[in-house]
């Protein structure tokens, strides 16, 4: 019973510590994600706070059902306007082609800089691929940056759509490492499209259903947004358990019931925010008790490394290849390509090779930490000046925009 009452006496301190860690860090332009996980790692064991935490397998659950609330919200956050030619097909070829690509480019400079065998630096790669919806959606919806409404919908839909091939290709991945014989060219195929194809079935149907029930479900109006969150967490588990992506069937079904009328869309909108607030305090205070910083230390400069070719080769190179042949402009392209803030997704699909035991795992998890961190603080401090030194808002290509 006294451990119990001394936990919750914990929680209530670190949520107050994040309140205020939230409000300085807007004062001084910090990103949030930066701020919570900080917070978390001087709560941890090297920290003041001395708090020892290293059970991934928690980690993994809490994660999950953070992430199942961040993409719901997210989803709910769309809009009919958002939803454009313009926006939807270059969202699904950064999602998809982009993602591929930034992980290929980050291999191959794991392997050239820091020697390591290809199926690590592939997975690798592939953990610190997708962009996170956490940390880009927190900095342009507090950001107040000056960008067009179309530039922001895509890092939306993108940050909301890329999760499945980057799990995908970490499963996969990990299978293989695991037994090589059993992930052969066909079985990989279907299991992308089990992945892909299965996460949109369920996202398009469960979110149908969902929005029937919340159109035609006659309950307390306080109750609407349980039955929201409780269908959240039933898609997202049977996607998962069903083998398909659980993460893409969340956010389409939060993208259906966003875009689609109903009584049940204040109640439902309203009580998400600040859940997912609270998802995103606890997700990121959890990985930054998770990781010990003495343990960074040794995978500092190799994980400074991949950040650096992630940052300024692998995320240009995917942006261009998707955005450029569709005429996006070339300030667009690359304030997109900029924007790739990493966050809590890497970290996350890090513990899974821990997880399944694959040797040096939590030396992997480190480093992803360090890319992340690396991330975060480089590209969430400088976009707001990005944005306004390239006068996205004006149109045309200036002088500022070749130069890139």
């Amino acid at each position: 019973m006294a451990t119990t009452h001394e936990l919750i006496f914990g929680a209530g301190i670190l949520g107050l510590l994040a309140i205020f860690a939230a409000t300085f860090s807007s004062r001084f332009g910090t990103p949030l994600l930066l701020a919570f996980i900080g917070l978390g790692m001087l709560a941890g064991e090297d920290g003041p706070g001395g708090i020892f935490f290293d059970d991934y397998e928690m980690a993994y659950l809490v994660g999950s059902l953070a992430l199942v609330v961040i993409l719901f919200e997210g989803g709910l956050g769309l809009k009919k306007s958002t939803l454009k030619k313009t926006v939807v097909a270059p969202a699904i070829g950064l999602a998809t082609v982009g993602v591929l690509i930034t992980a290929g480019i980050v291999a191959y400079g794991i392997v050239l800089l820091l020697h390591l065998p290809w199926l690590v630096a592939l997975l690798i790669g592939a953990t610190v691929a997708p962009t996170d919806a956490a940390a880009v959606l927190s900095v342009l919806r507090s950001g107040n940056l000056p960008v067009p409404p179309r530039v922001t919908h895509l890092l939306e839909l993108e940050s909301g759509l890329n999760d499945p091939m980057s799990v995908f290709l970490t499963i996969g991945l990990v299978q293989y490492m695991i037994h090589p014989g059993g992930m052969t060219v066909p079985r990989g195929v279907l299991f992308l499209v089990q992945e892909l194809g299965g996460g949109a079935i369920i996202g398009f149907g469960g979110g149908y259903m969902l929005l029937w029930l919340l159109r035609r479900a006659w309950v307390h109006a306080p109750l609407y947004p349980v039955l929201a969150l409780s269908g959240a967490l039933l898609l997202f588990g049977a996607a998962q358990t069903l083998g398909a992506s659980g993460f893409l069937a969340v956010y389409l079904a939060g993208g259906m019931v966003g875009v689609n009328e109903s009584r049940a869309a204040n109640p439902v909108t309203h009580f998400f925010e600040p859940l997912g607030w609270l998802a995103q305090i606890s997700l990121f205070l959890m990985l930054g008790l998770l990781v010990s910083p003495h343990e960074l230390l040794g995978n500092i400069w190799g994980g400074l490394a991949i950040a650096a070719v992630l940052i300024f080769l692998a995320r240009p190179a995917a942006v261009a290849s998707c955005l450029l042949p569709l005429r996006w402009k070339v300030r667009e392209t690359g304030f997109v390509a900029w924007v790739g803030l990493r966050g809590a997704v890497p970290i996350y699909l890090s513990i899974i090779p821990i997880l399944a035991n694959i040797r040096n795992g939590e030396r992997m998890f480190s480093g992803v930490f360090v890319i992340v961190i690396a991330s975060v603080a480089l590209q969430g401090w400088t976009m707001g000046p990005l944005a306004r030194w390239l006068k996205l808002k004006e149109g045309g290509d200036s002088s500022a925009a070749s130069s890139l």
